[in-house]
């Protein structure tokens, strides 16, 4: 009897008893230069594809996540404002107008694929 319980209670102590094994993990921006360049890939990519005159920046972070894949895969959900930058200007750094008005604050949901051996960034899902 043991032979089969053994196995199967190792199993259950390896995946963990508060997680899953590959699963998302909540990860600090300020502290994580991974997050940090896919949230920066992700505005840019999130920029060049919109309609708008003007650049959006990050407002607040609301949530980022890590998922151990092949390579990392982050999700972030962030609140974004218009920037009084136009897209066509000089690389300047432009903060978010104080403004709600001018602002015209939305949330954006980046999900980001990153494998840094092989200089390889997606953004594989946005959702605003």
């Amino acid at each position: 009897m043991w032979k089969v319980v053994f196995p199967v209670l190792a199993a259950v102590f390896a995946v963990g008893l508060g997680g899953m094994a590959g699963g998302f993990r909540d990860v600090d921006l300020n502290a994580d230069e991974g997050a940090q360049n896919a949230l920066n890939f992700a505005v840019v990519q999130h920029n060049k594809a919109t309609n708008d005159m003007y650049l959006s920046q990050v407002a607040e972070v609301v949530k980022a996540q890590a998922q151990v894949v092949a390579g990392m895969k982050y999700v972030i959900t962030v609140k974004m404002g218009k920037t009084p930058c136009r897209k066509d200007s000089a690389a300047e750094v432009c903060a978010v107008h104080q403004d709600p008005a001018k602002a015209r604050p939305y949330q954006c949901t980046f999900t980001v694929w990153s494998r840094p051996w092989l200089n390889d960034i997606r953004l594989i899902d946005q959702t605003c």
